[in-house]
């Protein structure tokens, strides 16, 4: 198996490091997550060198709520510690596989560079 469950313990060290982490929130009862699941487990099966992170949402309901989830599934997607992607829905495979090299194409610095514009206009606009 290619994908960890992340619980709030570890979620925050696994999100921040370097390369590129995608997180699956799910719960068990939830329909589309159970179609999704053998897609993101197939993609991470693809993609050896990217870590593939699942969190069950009612046993880590906590995460869940400070990471805003407000349905399932959800799809979230950071490179380096930058949350990129966020996103509620089930992905065919074709758009996971195309969101991952989407990511992986980006250059970090330009989307550094962009947060820390859009982070000075606004504490200039305060």
């Amino acid at each position: 198996m290619a994908t960890q469950d992340l619980v709030l313990a570890d979620f925050e060290a696994t999100v921040g490091k370097e390369g590129i982490t995608l997180v699956d929130f799910w719960a068990e009862w939830c329909g589309p997550c159970k179609s999704f699941g053998p897609i993101f487990e197939k993609v991470s099966e693809d993609h050896p060198n990217l870590r593939f992170a699942k969190v069950d949402t009612e046993a880590e309901q906590e995460l869940a709520s400070m990471a805003g989830i407000t349905s399932i599934p959800t799809l979230m997607v950071f490179r380096d510690g930058i949350l990129l992607f966020n996103q509620a829905g089930a992905l065919p495979a074709p758009a996971l596989e195309e969101l991952v090299g989407k990511v992986k194409e980006l250059d970090m610095a330009e989307v550094r560079a962009e947060i820390e514009k859009q982070q000075s206009e606004a504490l200039s606009e305060d």
